[in-house]
């Protein structure tokens, strides 16, 4: 955990002034976000990042807490709120596993570009089923490297050693939603959204 939060902070400021490689999937993720969000739901985003996404969706939920392992990104990410004159959405350093995430007290768990980048992934998906009450939804998009080429485990393996490359999980379609099954969620939709390598969009409700 330690050496990814450092990546992330390094890599903070230059992610903050990049701009969005695919806004047409960007803004089609968001839209189909929305979707499942109420004006009544308390949400929270795991791995938000700079905050970008979580201050596209506020409008759209009673209360978002927004957290990131990345000191440096919820820096960045408070200052864009305070910039909009955002209130009712918290930053807050932590990960899915932090104390201070109270089980049951979520609608929503959202969690994009991020489920690939978890050591601990089944763990992560029973946490999240944790912190959502019962019913609840969960909302993620996941970059499964392993449907378009056994060649990116290798490139990871070669890159990673060098610092320029976060440690990422090589998933297939299948995997990843056995993993959320097996966490105790029923999925009710699913589909692979238009990127390069595929983006698996998936919503699934807390049984």
């Amino acid at each position: 955990m330690p050496d990814s939060a450092r990546f992330w902070d390094k890599r903070a400021d230059g992610y903050a002034k990049s701009p969005i490689k695919d806004m047409e999937s960007y803004e089609r993720t968001l839209e189909r976000a929305r979707a499942h969000l109420c004006e009544r739901d308390v949400a929270l985003e795991l791995g938000c990042g700079t905050g970008t996404t979580a201050l596209r969706l506020a409008p759209s939920v009673r209360r978002l807490v927004a957290t990131d392992l990345s000191t440096r990104m919820i820096e960045i990410a408070r200052e864009k709120a305070a910039a909009d004159r955002v209130e009712h959405v918290r930053f807050e350093r932590a990960t899915v596993f932090d104390d201070a995430l109270e089980p049951g007290s979520f609608d929503v768990v959202l969690a994009f570009n991020l489920l690939h980048l978890l050591d601990d992934l089944p763990g992560a998906l029973r946490r999240i089923h944790e912190l959502l009450k019962p019913g609840g939804t969960f909302v993620s998009k996941t970059v499964c490297l392993a449907e378009q080429s056994r060649l990116w485990s290798v490139l990871l393996a070669v890159i990673r050693p060098l610092g320029i490359a976060p440690s990422v999980r090589c998933l297939k379609i299948d995997e990843l939603e056995g993993i959320v099954t097996s966490a105790g969620f029923e999925i009710v939709e699913a589909d692979c959204l238009p990127a390069s390598p595929p983006s698996r969009f998936i919503v699934a409700r807390r049984v």
